[in-house]
């Protein structure tokens, strides 16, 4: 059968301690790992897998709903639930709307293991600046948002650490909402309107991750891209004014709750510039890290004694164009500089996707895990 063994009982108790331990900057036993997939690398992979699918439904690649069957198989170290817009994501059809009322379509791509879709919005309710102010979002306190978060906590939470995901935080959902030209316009013509608009998502993803803090989750990941390979987005001087305060209050209120919660931050690209004010609001763990954007050995050097890293992993080339050779290197040489005594949750910079080799993840999951397949997929499956 094509699978690692299922954890013995004694192996999975040790997930919770690893991933403890990594974050409190400890040597762990193992370098703790996570991934997560696409729909269609996810569907390839329960084949290789031989899991049934049965009831599972479609995979969500940020965490909510999932049986976690998958990941547990795979013997990951974290577990993730999900509420917020991030959801919306992989809707079916075509075309869709989703409950913001924000329009997405479906775009397929071709890779030699078959065609994927990615989704991207292209309709935004709040593109009339005259809608804002009757615009009412969806109601964050419903109790069948957290039905996930609850069973995973009570069937997984001794043994796993678990992940409760608020990310498009507040930046992504508002352009989705507004049109990503429109409201970079508004943050420099019309600040009152872009606060305006960005409250909307900051308002329900904070009440999202509070909800999930108080539910006894042991991190709440939060995020944003606000960088690109080279550089922000925004201006550092906009991203203060618009966004660090309000990631700040929400990382303050999620400590008030428990102060023993990790706060993870999500943005791809590179942002060497806003680091320190990360560190200075109480962010515990800085995810992607993309390779091609910022230089992880820089990265543990200047801030390894106040972050935590968690990713690292290329998906613009190792994964999908390098050997496994390259991606057991990889692997091994992010373990000896951003995990050298902890501090590194090692995982790829980005969903897996369907262009990704089945080699090249095995070769992944065997260097951090240590363990080798029972059965090997076939080359280049």
């Amino acid at each position: 059968m094509p699978s690692l063994p299922l954890p013995t009982e004694a192996r999975a108790s040790m997930h919770r301690e690893r991933v403890a331990a990594a974050l409190s900057h400890e040597t762990p036993d193992l370098c703790p790992w996570q991934a997560t997939f696409t729909p269609e690398f996810a569907q390839r992979l329960r084949a290789d897998l031989q899991l049934d699918r049965a009831g599972s439904g479609a995979h969500n690649p940020h965490g909510g709903g999932n049986p976690c069957d998958l990941e547990i198989a795979l013997d990951q170290d974290l577990l993730i639930t999900s509420v917020g817009w991030a959801n919306s994501y992989y809707g079916e059809g075509d075309r869709y709307v989703d409950e913001w009322g924000v329009g997405w379509l479906s775009v397929a791509y071709t890779t030699p293991f078959g065609v994927g879709h990615y989704t991207e919005p292209c309709g935004h309710p709040l593109a009339d600046a005259d809608a804002i102010a009757s615009y009412e979002p969806p109601d964050p306190h419903r109790p069948e948002l957290y039905r996930d978060a609850e069973r995973l906590i009570a069937d997984h939470g001794s043994d796993y650490w678990i992940i409760g995901s608020t990310v498009t935080t507040i930046f992504e959902t508002a352009w989705a909402l507004r049109g990503l030209e429109q409201l970079l316009t508004d943050l420099i013509e019309d600040p009152d309107l872009a606060d305006a608009v960005l409250e909307i998502p900051y308002r329900y993803h904070l009440a999202a991750a509070e909800t999930l803090a108080r539910m006894g989750v042991d991190m709440i990941w939060l995020g944003d891209d606000v960088g690109h390979q080279q550089g922000m987005l925004i201006s550092p001087r906009h991203w203060r004014r618009f966004f660090k305060p309000r990631m700040a209050n929400i990382i303050e209120r999620l400590k008030a709750i428990n102060p023993q919660l990790k706060v993870a931050y999500h943005t791809d690209g590179c942002v060497y510039e806003v680091i320190p004010e990360l560190i200075e609001i109480g962010l515990d763990v800085l995810n992607p890290v993309q390779p091609a954007a910022m230089d992880p050995v820089r990265l543990k050097r200047e801030y390894g004694r106040d972050l935590c890293f968690w990713g690292s992993i290329d998906e613009q080339y190792t994964l999908p164009f390098g050997s496994p050779a390259e991606v057991r290197q990889e692997v091994s040489d992010r373990i000896a500089t951003l995990g050298s005594g902890g501090g590194l949750i090692l995982a790829p910079t980005h969903h897996l996707q369907l262009d990704t080799p089945l080699e090249n993840f095995w070769a992944m999951v065997e260097a951090v895990t240590g363990r080798p397949r029972v059965a090997r997929a076939s080359p280049r499956a």
